[in-house]
């Protein structure tokens, strides 16, 4: 027993090297690009088409990476991945330009897969520390993302493009550790790769995410948004149906039915909308000064950094209470709770949010939800699942994740074009409108989570995740 909890301890630790790297790029690029963006000459439309470009990559990578994953091992898309993660932050560092730019953030991008590859890689090894060991990774994915922006940031402040090379470090130790990592033993599964399906996924998808980061600047009744949408519908009921016809199908979608992996993924939806979704609007919120109708509190970059280091602290010790807290409530009562906790941190910065401490009052709580929710919803989607299909049943979570973070920032930015100054500032109702609609989505994931049911066989506080013939 000691050996197998030195030997799980171990591989943990491994894989916190790849997630600390998967967060410092996340994180480590956002206030650097209006520095880069002057040096190389991209404007604020260019960042926007890069950042369009970025999530866009990470949306179609999502599925085929965790899809590639469970047909030809864990460990070998891993090492794809953390290799294309590690030569487009080297090649943004060496050469910045408007291409390589765009084609390291693409690179980038790979980092979707890790979590779902990782997943898959821990449940067959060390399935006793299955749960504890889903927190932990949670946990440093958040402080990796706070510490690369604020570390890039202060780099950047002695030099402008210093602070490119911060992620090329960790992707040096990311790529040791992945090679150290073992194979997963879970039976791959067998069949072609569907490449109809995967190119339909890939189309729908990406103008899905289009119409949601563009919609605000194009008009949301235009034509280009309107036709881009009808594009998204048109593509992916032709990937649906390619699925249902198909006897290697890229997605199972009888999977997608399965009804505890569907309330995981409605409340990953909900709960994101609003924490992961207004991150950009809490920086902004942080940055403005206050004049006139407008609202805000008038802090610099360093400020607003260690705001960000404080709620992803708050997330880490909600990630890290997460399991303790299944173990005394159950899982659907956690789900409530993380959900109840995100609304009660947005209806704080509705009623109080004039000075620093009474807003930081409220993101903490924010920060401290989405550590919660991050756990646990990751945790969930390993487990209800057969173990042949745990990095697809991630990769759904995570594909979640990003469409409900997209949607929330979506749904500000339009709520804020409709409550401006003259000068252009959002107005104090613009940002008591969107931390309203937040703390009601929050709310519905709260509601969502009651419908959550644990499987007679569920895993054990002891057992950490239970191999089961169906599901876990």
């Amino acid at each position: 027993m000691t050996s197998a909890v030195g030997r799980g301890r171990g591989l943990i630790a491994t894989m916190v090297v790849i997630v600390v790297c998967s967060g410092v790029v996340q994180g480590y690029l956002t206030p650097l690009l209006p520095v880069v963006g002057g040096h190389v000459g991209i404007g604020g439309v260019g960042q926007n088409n890069l950042y369009l470009l970025s999530q866009i990559a990470f949306t179609v990578l999502t599925p085929l990476l965790s899809r590639w994953g469970d047909m030809w091992g864990h460990r070998r898309l891993l090492l794809v991945a953390v290799g294309m993660v590690a030569l487009g932050s080297l090649l943004i560092a060496a050469r910045p330009t408007t291409a390589t730019l765009a084609f390291g953030m693409v690179l980038q991008s790979a980092v979707v897969g890790f979590f779902p590859l990782l997943a898959g890689i821990l449940r067959s090894r060390s399935p006793e520390h299955g749960r504890a060991g889903m927190s932990v990774l949670v946990g440093a994915l958040l402080l990796s993302i706070g510490t690369g922006g604020f570390v890039a940031g202060t780099l950047s402040d002695q030099h402008a493009l210093a602070g490119l090379w911060t992620a090329v470090p960790f992707c040096a130790l990311a790529v040791a550790a992945a090679v150290a990592l073992p194979t997963s033993t879970a039976a791959s599964h067998q069949g072609r790769f569907n490449s109809p399906a995967a190119l339909l996924l890939a189309l729908g998808l990406g103008a899905l995410m289009l119409v949601l980061v563009q919609g605000g600047s194009w008009g949301w009744t235009s034509a280009p948004s309107l036709v881009t949408v009808a594009a998204a519908f048109v593509l992916l009921i032709a990937w649906i149906r390619v699925e249902q016809r198909s006897a290697h199908p890229l997605v199972d979608l009888g999977m997608l039915r399965n009804p505890r992996l569907a309330v995981i993924s409605a409340h990953t939806f909900c709960i994101a909308f609003g924490a992961i979704g207004f991150l950009g609007a809490n920086a902004v919120y942080l940055g403005t000064a206050p004049d006139g109708d407008g609202s805000g509190l008038g802090l610099g970059a360093q400020a607003i950094s260690l705001v960000s280091l404080a709620m992803v602290a708050l997330g880490f010790l909600g990630a890290a209470l997460t399991p303790r807290l299944a173990r005394a409530v159950g899982d659907r009562a956690v789900l409530s709770i993380g959900g109840c906790t995100g609304a009660a941190g947005f209806l704080s910065l509705c009623l109080f949010h004039s000075s620093v401490p009474q807003y930081l009052a409220g993101a903490l709580v924010v920060g401290l939800s989405t550590g919660v929710f991050e756990a646990a919803t990751r945790t969930l989607s390993v487990e209800v699942v057969d173990e042949a299909e745990t990095a697809l049943s991630v990769g759904v979570n995570e594909m979640a994740l990003s469409l409900g973070a997209a949607i929330g920032a979506a749904v500000i930015g339009a709520l804020w074009a409709g409550n401006t100054t003259a000068q252009g500032s959002v107005t104090g109702a613009g940002y008591q409108w969107a931390w309203a609609v937040c703390a009601v989505a929050a709310f519905g994931g709260a509601a969502v989570g009651l419908f959550f049911r644990s499987s007679c066989d569920a895993p054990t506080p002891e057992t950490g995740i239970a191999h089961a013939g169906g599901k876990a």
